[in-house]
This record gives C-alpha cells, structure tokens and sequence, in this order.
C-alpha cells in the first residue's frame, strides 16, 4: 500500500478552479453515473463512463485519514456535483474534483480497505474488501498488479535467483513489458505467483534447485498453464514475502522469521500489523483491558492472577499490539507465545519461570542415561567425522575454528577406521543432533573436470641486405712501373705462369655480407678487353619467415568445493660459484606448468572456478654466467564457466621490431649509390599466449561400457 500526504488532495482541488473551459475542451471522455451496492462483507463501486477505458485508472491510498483516489485522465465530471452521501459498510462518501484534463474520485472510509479495479465495457468495477486481521485463517488471492495492456500477450525474458545481503531469497522476473497481470497467493506451504495472459519460452521451463543458497526458498518451478504461466516458489521453516514491480523487472523476497518469543506478531515488516483501535480507557482494570486488545488480535490467552492495577490510556487509531507494548511498558509486564497461546505475566516472574526450567533441564541432562549408537558412513572418514563432534580439526589439516564441541560434556565418540563405523555415546537429545549432522555431511561430493588448453604462437620474421665490392686497376701510369693498384684488392702474378697472369688477392674492400651464411646471392665482373681494370660486385639477401605453435593440455579431475593440482615439467640446475679454492654449489630451481583449480559447481549447474595457471620454462638464448632465466606467464582469477562450456581467462601479446644498417662511411651517405656500400638487417617476433578453460561436471549416471 502506498501512503501518499492528504495535501496531494487539496492542491488538485485547487487547481480544479484555475481553467475549467480548457479542461472540457481537452477532455475525451466523461463520468456520467456512480453506484454502490454492498456484496457482502465487500463493497462495489460501478462508475459508468461515456467510452470504455483501455486500461484501469491510476489509484493510490491514503493512511490517515483512510481514503481511496482514482485518476481518469482525459475525462471530465458529469454528474453535476462534487461530492455524494453513501453511508454503506466503511464507504462514507465520495469526492470527485476535476484538475485540468483529468478527474480526480476519492472514496471516503471509515477504515483503510484493499480495493481492486475491473473493466467491463464503459463501466469499470471498483471492489472494497476489509483487511484481514491477525489470525485469521482464510487466505486470499492477492492481484498484486492488475493487466493494462489488454489484448495483447506478455511473456516471461528471464528468471533469475539471488541471495541478499541479509540472507533473503530474491526471485528477479524480466518481464517483456511492464503491463503483465500478477496473482501471488500463499497455497500450503508454497507461495504461488501467476503471470496472466503471459508465455514462457522452453528454455526458462525448468525447476532450479536453489539449497545451497542458504535462504529459506529451497526451489522454484516456472511452468506454463494455459494462457498463464505458474511460478511455485517453496520455501522452508517460517518465512514472510514481500514482492514489488519496476518497470518490467518484478521481484519476489521471501525472508526467514526468527520466532521471538516477545512478539505478538511475527515476522519484519515495519511498524505494528494489528487492526486499529481507539481507546478511552479511564482508570480501568489491566486485567480487563488485556482480555479486549487479546480478543480484537484473535489470540488466547492467559494472563497471570500476579498482574494486577489500573491504567489510563487515551489512544486513537492506534494498532491493537501497539497498545499490548504500551501497557506492558507501564506495568512491567512481558509475555511468552506458544502456538496461539500467549502468557502474559510480570516480567521477572517470566525471568524466574524460565531460569528454572532451564535449570531443570540441566539437571536433568546430567542424570539422564546415556546410550549407544552406531554409524555407518558412506564417504566421509569415521575418524574426522569423529574430531569435528569432539570439537577438534580434522587429522588432515586444514583452517581450525574456534572449538565447537557436538558432543555433551557426558558423550563421547569412537571410531573403527577399517569398517569406517563410528561409535557415539551420549544421551537420547544429543544423539538426535549428531544423527541429523551426519546425515547432513554424509553425502557425496559431485565432481569436475577441468581441461586448460594453453596456446604458444610465434611470428617471426627476418630479412638481411648485404655487399661486396671490388675494384682493380693494372694499367701502367708511368714508364717502367707495373701500375698495379685496387680498391677493395690487388692484382698479383701468378707463379709459374708466362706471360705472367694476374689474379686478385683474397683482400675485399667493401665487405658487408648478410648475417647468416645461407641466402641468394647476385655476382657480376665488368672488365675491359685488355683485362686492364676490373671491378667486382657482389649483392647477397636473405629472407625468412616463420611461423610456430605449441599446445599445452593439462587435465585435471576433482571433487565439488576441493582444490586440484596438476605440474608437469623440469628442474633447471643453476650453478654459484664461490670463494677461491672452494667447490662451485648447484642449486635447482622447477620451470614447469601448472594448474591449481578449485571448482564450485552452483545450482544452475555453472561451474565457478578459482584458477592458477602457470607456464615457466628456460632461456638459453640469454644466459647469464652460464645460467639460463627463466620466463613466466602466470594467469591466476574466478570464472564462472557453462557446463562443458570454455572460455579465454587470459592473454598476452608482445611484439618486437628491430632494424640494423651497417655501412662504410661518406660512401654509404650518398643517394641510391650509398646502398652498395651499407648492410641493412629488419627483424620483427611477435609472441601470443592464450588460455582456454574448459570444465565438465561428471555426471553420477556415467558408467563404462
């Protein structure tokens, strides 16, 4: 219910005065007749109009004074008058105040009453129904919104689940447009939600297993009926639900109660829920006054003869447990709720009453005999089993808590490791405790397996430019000399040769060849005829590309909720040498690939996952003193990853590019020509790593053929 100022009310009664001729001409639409006929212990209200309505007009109530305000817009007030005389059940009357393009009717009450809104042709039907008080056991259908967009089909987008901060369930509905009728009632010991007039695709037909969530709702079943479609959400123990709408998003909470005993009413919603009274008690009787608010909430009780005086209370429109509290503030009074009985008495009565019973119960604990039980679990180990109801930490390890002891001071619990058996003594309560505790552990574990596939790529590229040059020059330049010279080389005579016969020593001038010994090569001489001048060109290149990938699969299989651990790889020996005379240490350190996995498989059969991936491996190619290092790629993270899914948690690109140019000085500088004395190398590595993760949960029906 939505409370909404009274002066909301007077502002669109004035505003009714400011431009009635506009209104009129503006307006569409018109209320020609109002009736009211009692149906019961309901109310019906029929509001004939001059053309039927699309959809219900917009509506909200006021607390104080209780009122009812419906908005037509488009409409004007034909009924001559503003305001008419009922006087039927808690309708006393109504106002009807036009404000602009719109008309305003408020239906006065004697009480704050649910109301609902029909449409039938040109009337629409208005329905006033009590509020049900505090013990009554007739449960009704609550239109939690009515359907505005008639005529057309709505449909379900998504269903979702979610754990709030305070431990609540929360049911998040998409819906496709924000005018679906919603029903929501209380049916058994589950809250049925009907969407009508709405459509469900196949894939959001399902029930969800919700437990681990640790809410009160244990599953939620979306089926579709008819034209309808159903949402059953079952929860567990006591619980209350409060659901709202945004827009096309509509949401369901079902939060826990936790009985206190203090309370007359249960549960967490603000502010007290008994109907409300009016009171004018003067110098009465407690006693008495207490067996009237008793009756009016619809609850036994019983009240002490110990309680005793008299009160004043003046009180208007005040919630009946409201006025409980405030005489049991004045009096010192308390009470204790057992079913639909209440006890009221003083409250250290109530304080003695219970220190006894509770000493009592002690008391008897000690004397109670003692017995003997057996257990025979399935996958957990009789020993842990054993450890964690003595109040220790299992004998494997693991996070030790403060001490929680299971076991009565009296008990004990012995466990046979061959059979897997565990003995417990200890009296009958206790041992129905453990019986439930061990029911509950005793189960087992569903499990996953997990494939990471880790992705090396390489790129690389290389391309080198190279040159030799010679020149020779054996003319004579002066009488009686050889004239022999180069550049780049000589010419020499050959020995034993006649004529003598020049041949070009092994001396290169210009010497700039490509870095590797293997490439293509383009050689030419030029020379005259008389073999007098020579000249010697070389040019070498050398281009290559390549391309590599590694794969790395590591696969690893473990249970639900337990980390997994899977290395493969080698020791690198790392030598330090020391002082003088003494012997050189060699110390090793692991380069190896790992996965560390903890899976957790959630209630829509997901798997979330927090993952340690880590590739280490040497570097010979930049050893230092003999030592390679060693390079890592460490991808640690949470995912959450489909069944049978994979996703890409990590990568890492790097990209390097390197050009040289070697040259001969002045003569490399110079334009186009300079390319015959210079050496140019351009060497560009691309590196890519990538991992894919791929979980699978085994299904328990799996068996080998």
């Amino acid at each position: 219910m939505k409370f909404i100022n009274y002066a909301l009310l007077a502002a669109s009664a004035c505003l009714a005065l400011i431009s009635p001729v506009s209104a009129q001409d503006a307006a569409t639409n018109t209320i020609e007749a109002i009736n009211v006929a009692k149906q019961g212990n309901d109310i019906a209200v029929k509001i004939d109009l001059k053309s039927p309505l699309t959809v219900p007009p917009a509506g909200f109530s006021v607390a104080n004074p209780a009122k009812i305000a419906l908005d037509f817009p488009l409409t004007t007030n034909g009924l001559g008058k503003n305001s008419q005389g009922i006087n039927e059940g808690d309708l006393r009357s109504l106002n009807i105040v036009q404000a602009g393009e719109r008309t305003r009717l408020v239906l006065n009450l004697v009480r704050n009453m649910n109301y609902t809104t029909r449409l039938d042709g040109k009337s629409i039907y208005v329905t006033l129904s009590p509020i049900a008080r505090v013990g009554d056991s007739v449960q009704r259908v609550t239109r939690f919104a009515d359907e505005r967009v008639f005529g057309s089909k709505h449909a379900l987008q998504d269903v979702q689940f979610r754990r709030g901060k305070d431990g609540e369930g929360r049911i998040i509905v998409d819906l496709s447009d924000a005018g679906a009728g919603i029903d929501i009632r209380q049916q058994g010991a589950n809250l049925i939600v009907d969407f009508i007039k709405t459509s469900v695709p196949e894939h959001l037909r399902r029930k969800l297993d919700v437990t681990d969530f640790a809410t009160p709702v244990t599953s939620v079943e979306t089926r579709a009926q008819g034209d309808n479609v159903r949402m059953i959400i079952s929860p567990k123990g006591q619980w209350e639900h409060n659901a709202y709408q945004s827009d096309s998003q509509f949401v369901v909470e079902v939060k826990r109660i936790v009985e206190d005993p203090n309370k007359l009413v249960q549960g967490t919603k603000v502010g007290y829920q008994g109907p409300r009274v009016s009171i004018n008690y003067q110098n009465g009787d407690v006693r008495a006054l207490l067996r009237l608010m008793a009756e009016e909430l619809g609850l036994n009780a019983v009240i002490s003869e110990t309680v005793t005086g008299t009160t004043t209370l003046v009180l208007k429109d005040v919630p009946a447990d409201q006025v409980i509290d405030i005489i049991f503030q004045q009096k010192g009074l308390d009470m204790r709720k057992k079913g639909n009985i209440i006890m009221i008495a003083p409250r250290d009565e109530i304080a003695t009453r219970e220190k006894l019973e509770f000493e009592s119960k002690q008391q008897i604990s000690d004397l109670e005999p003692i017995k003997l039980e057996q257990f025979v679990l399935n996958y957990q180990k009789a020993t842990d089993v054993a450890r964690l109801l003595a109040g220790l930490a299992p004998a494997g390890g693991g996070v030790a808590g403060p001490a929680q002891r299971i076991l009565s001071k009296r008990g004990s619990a012995v466990a046979d490791p061959q059979s897997n058996i565990l003995f417990v003594n200890d009296i009958p309560s206790k041992l129905d405790e453990i019986r439930l505790f061990i029911s509950a552990i005793d189960i087992g574990a569903r499990q996953v397996q997990i494939e990471a596939r880790i992705v090396e790529a390489n790129d690389s590229f290389k391309r080198d430019l190279g040159v030799k040059l010679n020149f020779i020059n054996s003319k004579p330049i002066q009488a009686g000399g050889s004239g022999i010279f180069g550049v780049g080389g000589t010419m020499t005579p050959q020995i034993g040769t006649t004529p003598a016969t020049l041949v070009q020593n092994s001396n290169i001038g210009v010497n700039l060849p490509i870095s590797q010994t293997t490439g293509g090569t383009l050689a030419f001489s030029l020379f005259n005829s008389s073999i007098t001048r020579i000249l010697n060109l070389e040019l070498a290149a050398l281009e290559s590309d390549g391309v590599g990938k590694i794969i790395s699969s590591p696969r690893v299989v473990t249970a639900n909720n337990v980390k997994a651990k899977i290395e493969d790889g080698t020791e690198v020996p790392y030598v330090t040498p020391q002082a003088l005379g003494a012997p050189a240490t060699v110390t090793f350190k692991s380069a190896k690939l790992s996965l560390e996995v903890t899976p957790q498989i959630t209630p829509e059969g997901a798997v979330k996952m927090l993952l340690v991936v880590k590739k280490e491996e040497p570097d010979f190619t930049n050893v230092v003193q003999g030592n390679p290092p060693l390079k890592s790629s460490i991808v640690e993270t949470t995912v959450v990853v489909e069944n049978g899914g994979t996703v890409v948690i990590g990568g890492v690109f790097i990209s390097s590019n390197q050009g040289t140019i070697n040259k001969v000085p002045l003569l490399g500088d110079i334009p186009f020509l300079g390319w015959l004395f210079k050496f140019k190398e351009d060497v560009n590595n691309r590196r890519e790593l990538l991992v894919f993760i791929s979980p699978s949960v085994i299904s328990d029906k799996m068996r080998l053929n």
